[in-house]
């Protein structure tokens, strides 16, 4: 029978260190999206967490300065300024009007400080015009050939 209690106090300790672990570490990398007006209401509670917030690329506002890339984001009228240092380039759909979210922590001076970008370019998922949705378009090769 002891070696049965020593067994059930082992699994005991790795399942206990397998939750503390899980439990600690979900909340050390959690995220949560914002919008830009969330972000605002938030006040000093925004600043040095770390964030996600969405909105739109404004129109002429992305400007390349050395490894930085400063842009705009715009939600119902709301702006936020961004500045992006991450390492990774920015995904080829990162352009004017596109939708994107930024990643990082805001800075006591309003700036958003982000390390990563995600961007959605919505136009490029449409359907062209006389196209059906999920139709392939007709420059695609289908292997189909005609008589």
């Amino acid at each position: 029978m002891k070696k049965y209690g020593k067994f059930a106090a082992l699994i005991v300790v790795v399942l206990g260190t397998l939750v503390y672990l899980a439990v600690a570490g979900g909340n050390s990398n959690a995220t949560y999206y914002k919008t830009i007006a969330e972000l605002g209401r938030m006040g000093d509670q925004a600043y040095g967490k770390r964030l996600r917030v969405g909105g739109d690329v404004e129109s002429g506002s992305i400007e390349r300065a050395g490894s930085q890339v400063h842009f705009v984001l715009v939600q119902d009228k709301t702006r936020l300024k961004v500045a992006y240092t991450g390492s990774d380039p920015l995904p080829d759909t990162f352009r004017d009007g596109a939708q994107a979210l930024a990643d990082g922590r805001l800075d006591k001076d309003g700036v958003f400080q982000a390390g990563k970008i995600q961007a959605k370019c919505a136009s490029k998922y449409e359907a062209k015009p006389g196209q059906m949705p999920g139709q392939a378009p007709s420059s695609i090769n289908t292997g189909k050939r005609s008589i």
